[in-house]
């Protein structure tokens, strides 16, 4: 186990946490998981162990930046901040992945909360359940030896290594974008009637397309075929009205064998609920 001083952002506390837990081939210690019980089985059923949870954080100031009230435009330096700040607590929770020897990470949580002392200080958590395959099988890694990160659950997880592929890594996109408000002259020609506000349409359109471009270029580079479970959220962070945060996320994934993908998927089976 490496000391803090060689673990760039982990604490004390957190690292003898991660001693008590149980590592890759080595049986001793306990799991910790926010699994569920299905989830759990599932990811055993697979071939793999839960070893423990994982975490990441990151408090951080996002800056300032002034946008004309009548143009739309990227606020790049908010983009930036909001992407490098998620990117820190990322790579720290993938830092406690591999303290624990993991494969790689499932059923991962991105979060970002506003603290309440400073409208400028923003909370950007990682968290997700670290697991490492039972018979320490090869190949499962993600980029660069890494352990993979992934939202995704249990049963998505089993689902998708039945299908012949595996999850690379999380990608992400992020633009902060400020929408132009509408004139006044503008407003009162649209009073009572059904007309499409082009420069709104426009705007939320283009931020939308930066945002899952970046992603795709992740994945690109990170040499995914694809991406699964992709999910695009508008959010206002409390900044000033009309900038808004557009950030589409989700899995990379690739052939668990390079260019060879099984014809055998999984078929699904019929659960009747005895809940009501």
């Amino acid at each position: 186990m490496n000391t803090s001083q060689e673990v760039t952002g982990i604490p004390q506390h957190a690292l003898d946490r991660l001693k008590g837990l149980r590592q890759a081939n080595q049986p001793g210690g306990i799991f910790t998981s926010d699994l569920s019980v299905n989830e759990f089985l599932l990811v055993r059923e697979a071939g793999f162990e839960p070893l423990g949870l994982v975490v990441g954080s990151c408090i951080y100031h996002v800056g300032v930046q002034l946008s004309s009230w009548s143009k739309n435009e990227e606020m790049i330096v908010l983009s930036q901040a909001m992407y490098h700040a998620r990117e820190l607590a990322m790579s720290r929770m993938g830092e406690e992945a591999a303290l624990l020897k993991a494969d790689g990470v499932v059923g991962v949580r991105l979060e970002v909360k506003r603290l309440e002392w400073n409208e400028h200080i923003l909370e950007f958590m990682a968290i997700g359940t670290a697991i490492a395959h039972r018979e320490g099988q090869p190949g499962f890694k993600g980029v660069n030896g890494r352990p993979f990160t992934s939202d995704l659950s249990g049963q998505d997880f089993w689902t998708l290594l039945h299908s012949g592929y595996r999850p690379l890594e999380m990608v992400m996109g992020s633009c902060v974008y400020h929408v132009a408000h509408q004139g006044m002259l503008s407003g009162l020609g649209n009073l009572g009637r059904n007309v499409e506000l082009t420069q709104f349409t426009q705007a939320m359109y283009d931020a939308r397309e930066l945002a899952m471009e970046r992603m795709q270029h992740e994945a690109m580079e990170a040499g995914a075929e694809g991406i699964t479970g992709v999910v695009i959220t508008e959010k206002s962070h409390n900044w000033q009205p009309h900038v808004i945060e557009f950030f589409a996320i989700g899995t990379a994934v690739k052939p668990i064998h390079d260019g060879v993908v099984s014809d055998v998927v999984a078929h699904p089976q019929i659960v009747l609920s005895v809940n009501g």
